[in-house]
């Protein structure tokens, strides 16, 4: 680990700020300690999200997260939700921030994450009240992101003044990531949800369904005019009547499902 803010660190720092602003968190995360990349850099913490990245310098970003954000999607009242979903945003403002932009985030072993992000790589950690997650980049990435700003005569990054990795702490070895506090459900308020309206199904053979020509009717399993499911994660959370608003379709919640009020 190093003091002096090479450019490597100021590039990887703003970064990891973009991310930790979209990250969901309890409190406000802010950018500790820089270091370079360890085999054993998953160790203290309980999920692991990459993805690839294309950039002036393409490779695989990573973010690790502790135990609190992963117990609570777990559990949310939602049904469980997919951990590389909650954090294809986070994914997306570190490639932004490293001028360029990820494909689809997939969540991977922590054992795996040293193998999948490419070698040497520099990590970066979040912080709470204690070290909430972590971002890994590789180093020839972070160059490649820097010599994009020097070419547009873009070094200085706007970012927060406490993103700076000038809060160090003493060692990699004191991070523990799973002593934050019970899990809750304001932890995922700013996680971003696919939502889905259902106005019925139907089951077919294959057969007919390889003979569906333009202009043939399905007939569905609920009566015209029946109120529209809306699912979240597949689980029925509401229904509604569906509406036109501008010419575009929208839901009129009429009820709501009583295990989702339960919850």
């Amino acid at each position: 680990m190093t003091t002096k803010n090479t450019a490597a660190e100021l590039v990887l720092s703003t970064a990891a700020a973009a991310g930790a602003a979209v990250l969901p968190s309890n409190e406000p995360l802010t950018v500790g300690t820089i270091a370079p990349g360890d085999p054993k850099i998953a160790g203290p913490f309980a999920g692991a999200v990459i993805a690839d990245l294309d950039a002036a310098v393409p490779g695989r970003i990573a973010v690790l997260v502790g135990q609190e954000l992963v117990a609570a999607l777990a559990e949310s009242p939602l049904g469980g939700l997919d951990l590389a979903a909650a954090l294809q945003p986070t994914l997306d403002a570190v490639a932004s921030a490293l001028h360029g932009r990820v494909g689809a985030a997939r969540e991977v072993a922590l054992g795996e994450v040293d193998r999948d992000v490419t070698s040497p790589f520099s990590v970066a950690f979040l912080n709470a009240t204690s070290v909430a997650a972590a971002v890994l980049v590789p180093d020839n990435v972070l160059a490649g992101a820097h010599n994009v700003e020097l070419s547009a005569e873009a070094i200085a990054l706007d970012g927060p003044d406490d993103a700076a990795p000038g809060n160090v702490l003493s060692s990699v070895g004191h991070l523990d990531p799973t002593t934050r506090s019970t899990p809750g459900i304001e932890l995922l308020h700013g996680v971003d949800m696919e939502v889905t309206v259902e106005i019925g199904r139907t089951r077919m053979t294959v057969r007919d369904l390889l003979d569906l020509t333009p202009g043939a009717v399905l007939e569905l399993d609920r009566a015209a005019g029946s109120p529209a499911d809306l699912l979240v994660n597949g689980r029925l959370i509401a229904r509604g009547e569906v509406v036109v608003i501008d010419e575009d379709f929208g839901l009129r919640i009429t009820e709501i499902a009583v295990d989702a009020a339960a919850s």
